[in-house]
């Protein structure tokens, strides 16, 4: 891995660029300080304990130089967007869409989203509040329980009941089991965190002394909140205050997830039953790391607006997107945002200066009612867009959205992240925001960061790297008219600029790491849908614990010194049959699969269904995991299955066509 940093190159492309800047000017002028240059280079072997979904440094050539800070070039694009976005908001500038909750408001909401409703309401649910609480962590429990204060004291203040103290559920029969688990996961997490970290050190030691940067190691198996707890307490990690914040030099470093015998989860392999208990669990998880952050975040309440009379442009991301599926069946983003992006991959990849040369403002107009006219007739021509003018309806498209493609309740708390100083923990932000998006929000936000990803890839040609993609559509993505934003106050505006490209490049570069479930967000879900399972109603402690007993002893788990055959059932469209796989202890899903591709060969069940033009071609599938103590979970290539078995023993094992949603 290397770093270069040479004097940037200016592209003056139009003299428009420089309209509207007076405010930036004052810091346009003064001296930059000179940047020494790095010119080591040094191929970085992957370490076979690591997972594939390692992620690599940006620069894919060694002579394509990374520069470390945006240049002069870049802030003033960022001012120019800026320019242009309140231009564009003026004429509702008196009127917002979203307004900031009222004092206990918010923590009502947060209760909802988090699933902890019948705390405010005072409905007869005690299971389903005892099950789910008895998965979080203490400090997840602690957060929760701030909440409630927070709420029972904004309830006096308005002479209502108060609603019951969390203490109250932990300690109903129910729940008690679980509290001393619950309470003694800290241990467990230093523990595991110190196992996995000694396992990584070796794959980077020697690199300080070689005057490399250091590789970040991403814990997924201990919830983030109680890594910030440990860190904390360890006093290795750094605090927001603004005099001791550590100043980052702009340089992004390789990050290294260790490996899972269970694999890597993406958001898409999840049904949306457990992917809605994954955000309920997110979200305690990010409050709580917020609390211990420091981080004082107000959640803005989204306000019924009309929706205008447009096809396209200010329609709702999930209207366009449910009107899209009735064209499109398993659709994830609108059909217009898959056009204008495949437009650009094909026409705009190699334009200079893309995204950051404005088109013609009356040429835009005129396109944009052509498409709002004609586009779903089929009758529009892309023939007649220059790549910059598509660039700058993408842009237009993102902006007069509705509301935020973050959302109005999160997008304060994405800019936020900026004042973050540790790189891990802002990636644990991230990662938690992410996964809080509604999928219409989500899915749309990874196609438009996979586009701007393939920009930076391209920059020999486009001169368009990384910190110039992120200054140009970070205010597309942080600055909406809905909610009012602190890039709009006065302040060092340099400063503000680089803060608010500094997050969009890390949603840019490390996508594939943001759009993963942790592995300990997993397992609390497998948790939750196991007590879920049971229910005990039996109050009397001694029934319920030989109940629990008996339940525990009941499962049968495989002897690791014996082969162990599976079941695994086949559903290829109408066809239906099952074959038998003996798991050993390092049976992985790759290996089930290659075996299932050499039975459906050699079967009379690939007739009609693998020969095209008298070519062999084996159909798109995967092994999902179903029932048990999980919805419907699609494998990892490497998830090892006898582990797999022994997490969820009660789950089949299914090998289907992949589903369509999957990787779009």
């Amino acid at each position: 891995m290397y770093c270069m940093d040479i004097k940037p190159r200016l592209v003056r492309s139009k003299p428009v660029l420089r309209r509207n800047l007076c405010r930036p000017r004052r810091f346009l002028h003064q001296q930059h300080s000179t940047r020494q240059t790095q010119t080591k280079t040094q191929t970085i072997t992957r370490d076979c304990s690591l997972t594939a979904m390692n992620v690599e440094s940006w620069a894919d050539s060694p002579d394509l130089p990374t520069p470390q800070q945006p240049d002069r070039l870049c802030l003033e694009s960022f001012w120019s967007e800026v320019e242009t976005i309140r231009s564009d908001s003026e004429p509702d500038s008196s009127r917002r869409d979203s307004r900031q909750s009222e004092d206990g408001e918010q923590e009502e909401l947060w209760l909802q989203d988090a699933g902890l409703s019948p705390l405010v309401t005072g409905e007869e649910e005690d299971v389903d509040k005892a099950v789910l609480l008895s998965t979080l962590t203490k400090t997840q429990a602690a957060a929760v329980q701030r909440r409630i204060d927070s709420y029972t004291c904004s309830l006096r203040k308005r002479n209502k009941t108060p609603p019951r103290h969390v203490r109250d559920v932990f300690s109903s029969p129910i729940a008690q089991s679980a509290v001393p688990e619950t309470h003694n996961s800290e241990p467990d997490a230093h523990r595991n965190m110190e196992s996995v970290t000694k396992t990584q050190r070796s794959a980077v030691s020697g690199q300080e002394t070689q005057g490399l940067q250091m590789d970040e190691i991403f814990i997924t198996d201990v919830a983030y909140c109680e890594q910030a707890a440990i860190l904390l307490k360890q006093a290795k990690l750094p605090q927001n205050n603004s005099s001791q914040c550590r100043r980052d030099d702009g340089a992004l470093p390789r990050v290294i997830c260790p490996q899972c015998r269970l694999g890597v989860t993406r958001v898409l392999d999840l049904s949306q039953q457990d992917m809605k208990k994954v955000r309920q669990l997110a979200l305690i998880d990010m409050t709580a790391l917020c609390d211990l952050l420091g981080l004082e975040v107000k959640r803005h309440k989204t306000c019924k607006r009309k929706i205008p009379e447009s096809c396209l442009f200010g329609v709702p991301l999930a209207s366009l997107v449910e009107s899209d599926q009735k064209i499109k069946p398993n659709t994830q983003i609108p059909l217009f945002l898959q056009t204008l992006l495949s437009f650009l991959e094909k026409k705009g990849l190699d334009s200079e200066g893309i995204l950051r040369v404005p088109g013609s403002q009356s040429r835009i107009k005129v396109l944009q009612q052509k498409l709002e006219n004609s586009f779903y007739s089929g009758s529009f021509s892309w023939d007649e867009v220059s790549p910059n003018d598509a660039a700058a309806l993408l842009k237009k498209f993102i902006r007069e959205l509705p509301a935020p493609l973050l959302t109005a309740e999160h997008l304060n708390t994405f800019s936020a992240v900026r004042d973050i100083a540790d790189l891990k923990q802002k990636l644990h932000m991230l990662n938690l925001l992410v996964l809080l998006l509604p999928e219409p929000n989500r899915n749309t936000l990874k196609a438009l960061l996979e586009f701007l990803s393939k920009v930076v890839l391209s920059e020999r040609r486009n001169r368009m790297n990384l910190w110039a993609v992120s200054t140009i559509m970070a205010p597309n993505l942080f600055l909406h008219k809905a909610v009012p934003s602190k890039l709009a106050v006065d302040g060092p505006e340099k400063g503000q600029a680089e803060r608010a490209a500094d997050i969009m490049r890390l949603l840019i570069r490390y996508q594939d790491l943001l759009w993963t479930v942790p592995n300990f967000l997993l397992s609390q879900v497998r948790k939750l849908n196991e007590n879920s399972s049971r229910r005990y109603q039996f109050y009397d402690k001694r029934i319920k614990h030989l109940l629990r007993k008996i339940h525990t002893d009941s499962r049968d788990k495989p002897d690791k010194n014996s082969g162990e055959c599976r079941t695994v059932k086949i559903q290829l469209g109408d066809v239906s049959f099952s074959m038998e796989f003996r798991l050993t202890i390092n049976s992985r899903a790759s290996d089930l699969m290659s075996q299932f591709y050499k039975e459906l060969h050699a079967s009379d069940n690939s007739r009609g269904l693998l020969k095209r033009n008298g070519s062999t071609t084996y159909p798109d599938c995967a092994i999902y995991e179903v029932g048990g103590n999980i919805g419907e979970h699609c494998l990892d290539p490497e998830t090892h299955l006898f582990d797999l078995y022994n997490n969820n023993p009660g789950g089949e094992w299914i090998i289907k066509l992949r589903s369509s949603s999957r990787g779009q």
